[in-house]
């Protein structure tokens, strides 16, 4: 079996140390430094042979190797701290890496007691190059993350952190998860459940009972402060709580947000409400009853979204006339159609909010304030309580609940143009009128947009062709990949010449078809270039060369 990529064993790494509290460029240092055993998957190990009850088929694999040297390293950890070890002996914390003395007794190999039967034994290796691998892979996740050199601050910056959380949780699903991990770290547990257990909350008809959950894990945070003596573990059962508490995807972003000025900032991110601010406003057409509080409310919102002094300004902005509804004073009648005016262009823009909504702060509050005037709040913390409710109520409801997120509704696609150009694509609609290639199919949903009016012109004219060849073969094409930049397809290893570049060249496959039977179906009749692969047999590639040619890879 070949062996794995850097990024697939880099994959195992992140898994096994996020479980043991164990910090993850360790185990990397470890690999490149132990280099042994021989592995039945074609791998080389981490220095781990077999110990206490663990066989030599348990460690036989390089995932195995590393689940346990992540438990063997938190069990030295464990042992070293009984001897007397300091958090500070432990980890270098301006650096913030392990100590040079630890990582001299990860060096020297460890035996586990006989008790410890999760725990394997480590073999010895040289201290000073697995200080250098070490510092190396470490070097490398800081500086993808552009990390400041020195990590002093991390302690401070978690206790904070944590001192803040007693007034900020909302009892949602993430934040519950947040805490449990890191209940999980600290107590050095392998499990959501073994965590839950050593809470003392039972489990009751196959459940917990969140309310009991949910005070424990505050009564554990609430303690965490005044109980933390930097071990390694404890700071990464903080760190794991920065990184799910703000939805961050990794340990070293969780890092970088805490070091960038107050780490109080954003402590509750109102990122998290934005989903049930788009719920809200998709419901307005359906509960708008034309009732003044309700009128005034999406005009009060419109006007902060545009940043207009006045609420005649945006009826104003709105294209209406402020002056109908004072001429219709004591005529019912006409302050009756001033006010559906009013209200069909405070609905159609509305109606076009979670199209545009790109999660501004001055967008959020504009919807902050209308939901504050339409539920009556007294204030902006109450109003933000009412979202997280609902973030709640959402998170548990079923798809067809009134309470679920309701599906999003497509915007209107403008009319086809006249002739495609760079500058009026529209990702959704297809290239030829009533074809099936559509513009998202052949820019990977626009993230390869075409840069000029010639590249804009291949794309349609192999649409055209390919449309033919889809109607002769009688089943849908599936692109795989149209038009690439240069620089994407250098990367992809595609050719200098490659028509891929030029825009008027699609790979696809067929369901039920193999690339062969595409390449002989097309043969006989495609004017350009036509291509199979032997290593990829369900693959086909069509191009719109000026010349028949035929080609195996």
């Amino acid at each position: 079996m070949a062996q794995r990529s850097p990024d697939q064993r880099n994959n195992y790494y992140l898994i096994e140390a996020g479980r043991a509290g164990i910090h993850k460029s360790i185990l990397a240092a470890l690999y490149a430094t132990q280099q042994k055993p021989p592995l039945t998957d074609g791998e080389t190990g981490l220095g781990i042979a077999p110990a206490n009850r663990i066989s030599p088929e348990d460690v036989n694999t390089f995932p195995e190797q590393v689940q346990y040297a992540a438990n063997t390293l938190r069990s030295l950890t464990d042992k070293l701290a009984d001897a007397g070890w300091r958090g500070n002996d432990l980890w270098d914390a301006a650096a913030g890496r392990y100590s040079d003395r630890f990582l001299t007794a990860i060096a020297e190999g460890y035996s586990p007691p006989a008790a410890d039967i999760s725990a394997a034994r480590l073999e010895p290796t040289d201290a000073e190059a697995l200080k250098q691998a070490y510092i190396a892979d470490l070097a490398t996740d800081y500086s993808a993350e552009r990390l400041p050199q020195n990590l002093a601050f991390l302690d401070k910056a978690l206790i904070a952190f944590v001192e803040r959380i007693l007034a900020n949780y909302n009892c949602l699903s993430f934040q519950r998860q947040a805490l449990l991990e890191a209940v999980r770290l600290w107590r050095k547990l392998d499990t959501d459940e073994e965590a839950i257990a050593a809470l003392g909350v039972a489990r009751e008809a196959g459940s917990y009972d969140e309310s009991a959950l949910d005070r424990a894990l505050l009564d554990f945070i609430a303690q965490a402060d005044r109980s933390f003596s930097g071990y390694p573990n404890q700071r990464e059962a903080l760190i794991r709580l920065v990184q799910l508490w703000r939805e961050l995807d990794s340990r070293e972003e969780a890092i970088q947000a805490l070091s960038q000025g107050d780490p109080f900032a954003n402590e509750t991110n109102l990122q998290i409400l934005d989903s049930a601010l788009i719920a809200f406003v998709q419901r307005i057409p359906e509960s708008y009853k034309g009732k003044g509080d309700q009128r005034f409310a999406l005009t009060e919102g419109y006007r902060l979204w545009k940043g207009l002094d006045s609420r005649t300004t945006a009826i104003e902005d709105l294209g209406l006339d402020p002056q109908a509804l004072i001429k219709g004073t004591g005529d019912l009648s006409a302050m009756a159609v001033a006010a559906a005016q009013i209200d069909r262009a405070l609905l159609n823009f509305w109606n076009r909010v979670p199209t545009l909504y790109d999660g501004a702060t001055d967008q959020r509050e504009a919807i902050l304030r209308v939901v504050t005037i339409w539920r009556h709040m007294d204030a902006r913390i109450p109003t933000i309580q009412s979202l997280f409710e609902d973030l709640k109520r959402m998170e548990r409801a079923n798809k067809d609940s009134v309470e679920a997120m309701p599906p999003p509704v497509p915007s209107v696609l403008p009319s086809r143009p006249d002739r495609w150009t760079p500058n009026n694509i529209q990702l959704a609609t297809s290239i030829l009128p009533s074809g099936n290639f559509t513009w998202a199919e052949a820019t990977r949903g626009g993230a390869r947009m075409p840069p000029d009016q010639a590249t804009v012109d291949a794309i349609v004219r192999i649409a055209s062709l390919a449309q033919e060849a889809r109607e002769r073969i009688g089943r849908p094409f599936f692109i795989t990949s149209w038009y690439r930049p240069p620089e994407v397809n250098a990367r992809v290893g595609g050719a200098s010449m490659s028509r891929h570049i030029v825009g008027d060249a699609i790979n696809f496959y067929c369901d039920g078809l193999t690339g062969r039977q595409l390449y002989w179906a097309l043969d006989p009749w495609w004017p350009g270039g036509l291509g199979r692969y032997t290593q990829f047999p369900y693959l086909c590639h069509l191009d719109a060369r000026g010349q028949r040619s035929r080609w195996v890879h």
